[in-house]
């Protein structure tokens, strides 16, 4: 019960998925249980990819086999992902953007990333990194749909697992009063990183199953590149992590997944 209790506060805390009525009071909250349900964070991963998969298979087989149909599943799945989690590692990739390239010092880098309002290297981020994900899904999907459709799968779980390894080794120094991570402000527990793995590993067990002529450890260790440059960035300019720090890692890491199973080709 406990499981699926901190797996439903997941749900309602990383996506737009209403969790209300008598379920939300079943389910309950404190913030032991919100930081506990960060273990779910894969799981979110395998919520949001078998729904983006989903989105961009229905799209390639209801329209026309043309060549720019694989760019439209691609946008669309996007999209989906989007309206699935309300933006909320995109905003973080953007906030900070603005931080880390707006300002060189370490306290104005925080200040800059805790305002709401979206600065030139928020914008820049955000297109790149949306031109970039579009870009390789399409490639991605030229070569073959169903690979594609799990690449969606397998980037959204891993690009979810990574950013807790930052929970674990690097101390919070947001404003964690007014921060959104303030319940992950704490250290990650060995058990809540078991379960996260749990999901993690089924995930790629599950893609090497259905996918046996692929090498899924490259997209995987592409991903882990991505995570240990993010990783030395913020220990270099802000000697620990943000909530936005978390988004911003996911949205890297996501790419560096299809990046690298596109590499594996």
């Amino acid at each position: 019960m406990n499981f699926i209790r901190h797996y439903l506060l997941a749900i309602q805390f990383f996506t737009r998925i209403p969790v209300t009525g008598r379920l939300a009071a079943w389910v309950g909250y404190s913030p032991a249980m919100l930081r506990e349900s960060a273990a779910h964070f894969p799981g979110i991963g395998w919520l949001v990819g078998v729904v983006a998969a989903l989105g961009y298979a229905a799209v390639l087989l209801l329209l026309p086999d043309l060549t720019a149909t694989p760019l439209v599943a691609a946008s669309l799945s996007t999209v989906l992902t989007v309206l699935l989690t309300g933006a909320f590692h995109e905003d973080g990739l953007s906030d900070v953007a603005d931080g880390l390239g707006g300002a060189y010092e370490r306290e104005r880098a925080l200040d800059i990333m805790k305002d709401s309002r979206v600065g030139a290297f928020g914008v820049l981020a955000l297109v790149l990194a949306l031109l970039t994900k579009v870009s390789l899904l399409t490639l991605l999907g030229e070569v073959d749909l169903e690979l594609a459709c799990a690449g969606l799968f397998a980037a959204h779980v891993v690009s979810r697992f990574l950013p807790l390894l930052l929970i674990r080794l690097l101390p919070h120094v947001g404003d964690t009063a007014r921060s959104k991570s303030k319940p992950l402000a704490e250290q990650i527990s060995g058990a809540s990183l078991l379960a996260a793995s749990v999901w993690l590993l089924a995930a790629l067990a599950l893609l090497q199953w259905c996918y046996p002529d692929v090498n899924w450890l490259v997209p995987v260790l592409v991903a882990v590149l991505a995570w240990l440059w993010m990783w030395r960035l913020f220990v270099r300019r802000l000697q620990g992590f943000t909530g936005d720090c978390l988004g911003a890692t996911q949205q890297v890491c996501e790419l560096a997944v299809y990046f690298g199973l596109a590499l594996s080709l």
